[in-house]
């Protein structure tokens, strides 16, 4: 029998950018072993850490059986989905039509919802000084696209259509987004595709990751 693969590193602390990885591995049932890095005791700086996340931020996997048998390291979240998507098969079409229209909304994530919703985060609960115009500015951009969602899924489950890394780029975000100072009960096709999501087993695997070490 050919030998087990051998597992995955995920370097990881149970945020929503982490949230991506751990639940794209649990979708795709590919064996791994949780690295913790604790953000809130500054290990992201370790020079262990930096060697692999040269920018500092979670997540980050080594992969011991890369694309030429050899270990790789990824660091970057959607760049992560990606190459899991490539390796498995899984969530990340081949056919290029398809693959495009799952980019573009990995992409808007990466780009727009996670910075936005991660200011507004920043602005509303951890900011030293509360301002007035931050808060506004990012909790109204928050929902700006928490509007383009909800058009998107007005007619099709997913937002690429099928399940993809996109949604699950996506729902890590989306799910806290009463700290983002929302109203759901606006934006009813997002709730829909939300409590979608939010109710795989994977999702739920993913989501528990370290839950208990951060508490």
């Amino acid at each position: 029998m050919p030998a087990a693969p051998a597992p995955i590193e995920l370097h990881y602390w149970p945020t929503p950018n982490g949230w991506k990885v751990s639940i794209m591995l649990e979708e795709c049932g590919l064996p791994y072993t949780v690295i913790p890095v604790n953000i809130s005791k500054g290990d992201q700086f370790k020079p262990e850490f930096l060697a692999i996340a040269p920018n500092n931020r979670i997540p980050a996997i080594v992969d011991p059986d890369g694309p030429d048998g050899w270990p790789i390291s990824v660091f970057e979240s959607g760049a992560i989905l990606q190459y899991l998507g490539r390796k498995t098969g899984k969530f990340y079409p081949a056919d290029a039509r398809a693959r495009v229209e799952v980019e573009q909304w990995l992409y808007w994530q990466v780009g727009g919802l996670g910075p936005m919703a991660g200011q507004a985060h920043h602005f509303r609960i951890y900011a030293p000084e509360k301002i007035d115009y931050a808060i506004n500015r990012y909790t109204n951009e928050v929902a700006r696209l928490y509007g383009v969602m909800n058009k998107r899924l007005a007619d099709r489950e997913f937002l690429a259509g099928d399940y993809s890394i996109a949604d699950i780029a996506c729902v890590g975000w989306a799910k806290l987004w009463e700290r983002q100072g929302q109203d759901i009960t606006r934006f009813p096709h997002f709730k829909r595709w939300l409590d979608a999501v939010k109710a795989r087993p994977a999702v739920q695997r993913g989501l528990a990751v370290l839950v208990e070490e951060r508490k």
